[in-house]
């Protein structure tokens, strides 16, 4: 885990104007407000996997996927996405249907349930993180809100990592 400096802190006295000075302090902001997704998340009706929520929104976004297509976009492998599907389509969560004009290919869609969930979710984690921000001051969420936006503009498809021989930091 990160930790945010503090006035007590010897980093804290150092310049903080460089990627790497600000990128502890980002991480534990991150930490922390993916704990706070996950735990509005948890108090939805239905309580769902960091996965089953992440292939749910991939359904969402993206109505009709194959399983390849699912699996791709979460990452994971062929048996490990049937799986899931397996589970979400049990919930009543997600359907299955032959697609139209490949008779070997199945397509995957949310059902009014999953949409509801989603929807649930999406509600709670709304709500979480409104209570968070209504405890800053309205040019700080400001400066936040610029911040995000700037971040998005710049972040790339792929992030280089440690190491990977892509990075110039």
């Amino acid at each position: 885990m990160t930790h945010l400096v503090g006035p007590g802190d010897d980093r804290a006295k150092r310049s903080a104007d460089g990627p790497q000075a600000v990128a502890p302090e980002i991480a534990d902001a991150v930490e922390r407000l993916t704990n706070l997704w996950s735990l509005a998340a948890q108090g939805a009706v239905l309580r769902l996997s960091l996965h089953q929520l992440r292939a749910l929104r991939a359904l969402e976004i993206a109505p009709g996927l194959n399983l390849t297509g699912l699996a791709e976009r979460l990452d994971i492998g062929l048996p490990t996405a049937s799986r899931l599907c397996d589970r979400l389509e049990a919930a009543g969560l997600l359907e299955r249907t032959l697609h139209p004009h490949k008779r070997r290919e199945v397509r995957l869609s949310l059902t009014g349930h999953g949409r509801n969930v989603l929807d649930d979710v999406a509600e709670r984690r709304a709500w979480a993180l409104g209570a968070a921000l209504a405890g800053m001051e309205p040019e700080e969420r400001e400066a936040l809100g610029r911040g995000l936006r700037a971040f998005l503009a710049t972040r790339t498809e792929r992030t280089p990592l440690p190491g990977d021989g892509t990075s110039d930091m």
